[in-house]
């Protein structure tokens, strides 16, 4: 393990004031929230640290539309791939959205968890989504069996590794607040050190979920239309991390498709005076002595 894996570990861990000690007990942390935004490709991950935001996760909607595929249909090692490839252009803390951990069984979890750490992310979740329409969700035994799971692997990685146990109650139509509370509190008494339930529909569902699990630190997600609460709302209700799940992969294929359709259907490219200059992307990339071509 290197220290610089360890170092950006600390550092991720101290964005959501977490003890160092992945075992220490967590106090009281204060009020304070910050931005964990989330790149779907290197290029867009490079732009994201460069505009300053001090840690980045990985998106698996993001990523699959930037593969051609839908969300939840990647493999694990094509997802593994795509985290080295984040990992190796930023020098920013990364976490990683690892779904369901790719399979049903605790020790599934496990093993996706072990195999996560070599990448060079500091931090992953695994959710109680199943995959499954005729059974959105795991049973509560069961999903906190995995999220236990989950916790061992973690804790046996050379670094800090900092573990989100998500549950999916809100994104599958079971708006079962107290259901998705019991979940995430029995999720933290597993050892899970971070908390989400995506989804949430109004801030005082977020301020009752953020005081029934407190000191643990919560996620809220700020990418899902009509739900987009600002920072200091969040912040307010007890929120210590914010993501945007692929909201912003779905605004840049929003960007594209709009301008396919103005080329399509109006032959036009007007489309061109939005884009962003070459020199300002070009200029979150790795530098180049012998550029050739304006592509």
């Amino acid at each position: 393990m290197s220290a610089t894996l360890s170092d950006k570990a600390k550092k991720f861990r101290g964005l959501h004031k977490l003890p160092a000690n992945v075992g220490a007990r967590i106090e009281a942390a204060g009020p304070g929230a910050f931005i964990i935004p989330n790149p779907w490709d290197a290029g867009s991950a490079r732009i994201l640290a460069g505009m300053g935001f001090e840690a980045l996760a990985t998106t698996s909607s993001g990523f699959a539309y930037s593969q051609g595929k839908r969300d939840g249909t990647t493999t694990r090692e094509e997802l593994f791939e795509h985290c080295r490839a984040i990992v190796g252009v930023v020098d920013v803390p990364v976490a990683a959205d690892l779904e369901k951990c790719f399979g049903d069984e605790p020790k599934t979890v496990a093993e996706t968890i072990r195999l996560a750490g070599a990448t060079g992310i500091v931090g992953g979740s695994v959710e109680d989504a199943t995959g499954d329409d005729e059974r959105p969700i795991y049973d509560f035994t069961l999903a906190v069996e995995r999220v236990a799971a989950a916790v061992e692997a973690a804790r046996a990685l050379p670094f800090a590794f900092t573990l989100t146990a998500r549950t999916e109650n809100f994104l599958h139509g079971r708006a079962d607040l107290d259901d998705t509370i019991r979940r995430l509190a029995a999720f933290a008494e597993a050892g899970a050190e971070v908390l989400f339930a995506p989804g949430l529909p109004t801030l005082e569902a977020i301020r009752e979920v953020c005081a029934a699990v407190a000191p643990q630190p919560v996620n809220a997600l700020a990418g899902i239309k009509g739900l987009a609460f600002s920072v200091a709302e969040l912040e307010a209700a007890g929120v210590r991390r914010i993501s945007v799940g692929g909201a912003l992969s779905r605004l840049a294929f929003g960007a594209l498709i709009g301008a396919a359709r103005e080329m399509k259907e109006q032959g036009t490219f007007g489309f061109v005076e939005r884009a962003a200059p070459t020199a300002e992307v070009s200029g979150f990339m790795t530098p180049r002595k012998n550029r050739a071509g304006a592509g």
